[in-house]
Formats: C-alpha cells, sequence, structure tokens
C-alpha cells in the first residue's frame, strides 16, 4: 500500500519506485541487492533465516513488526548478519507506542525520518559499515 496509505506521513512514493532507486544506489556501489516485501510475519523470518551464509548486510524496514516481533528480531540476532533498520517517517516522533524498536537493540544502527532517503541512506550506511569491518 506504500505510496497510497497515508502519504501525508509515508509520502507518495511505491515500493516499485523504492526498488527501483535502491537497485540504481546499488549499481553505484557495485553491490548485489535483493528486494523482498511480505505482510507476513513468518514470511519474513524464514527469508532472514534464509539469508544465513548467503549474505553480507540486510537493510530492512520491519513497518509495523519493528514494535511488535520478537520473532523478527530474534531471527535477526540468529543469523548474525549486520543490519540497518529504516524507517520513512521518525518513528521517535510519532506515537508512543512506536518510540520502541525490537530490532534497534541488535542492528549496526536505525535510520528514519527521511522518507525514501532513509531507504538510499541506509543502504549507504550499509555499504560503508561492510567495507570497513572486512
Amino acid at each position: 500500500m506504500l505510496g497510497r496509505r497515508e502519504p501525508e506521513i509515508y509520502g507518495s512514493t511505491s515500493l516499485e519506485d523504492i526498488n527501483r532507486l535502491l537497485q540504481a544506489e546499488a549499481d553505484l556501489f557495485q553491490v548485489s541487492l535483493q528486494c523482498f516485501q511480505s505482510n507476513h510475519e513468518g514470511a519474513l523470518v524464514d527469508r532472514i533465516q534464509g539469508a544465513f551464509g548467503l549474505v553480507d548486510g540486510i537493510l530492512i524496514n520491519p513497518a509495523a513488526y519493528t514494535h511488535t516481533s520478537i520473532a523478527i528480531r530474534d531471527a535477526l540476532a540468529s543469523v548474525s548478519i549486520p543490519t540497518v533498520e529504516v524507517h520513512l517517517s521518525n518513528i521517535h516522533r510519532r506515537e508512543e507506542f512506536r518510540h520502541r524498536s525490537y530490532v534497534a537493540a541488535i542492528a549496526v544502527g536505525q535510520i528514519c525520518g527521511f522518507g525514501v532517503d532513509s531507504y538510499l541512506l541506509g543502504l549507504r550506511a550499509l555499504v560503508n559499515h561492510l567495507h570497513n569491518n572486512q
């Protein structure tokens, strides 16, 4: 629903547009990028666990699961893959229940509040982190 749902909060850019922008950025950095979206917590957990040994980093917007999913947090912790958490909106300036992120404590970092740029900044931060920690 990205691009249609609450555009005053999340903007009007679609997920497909964000994925295209991320791919262009990944091409500039000469890194491989795989995009995945699901509304199902178990599918996200399966994808994270399936990444073990196959990817160097994870850029994730856990959306509402940020504040509710111990399963996603535990999946990310179990694979020990450097992770950057991103959000279009500044979750710390929103409702109190959005201030708590289960992912933040095990992530390399969190970038939020910059709209689509949160994803691009997150990818850049993740690539830099991986290059600096090889």
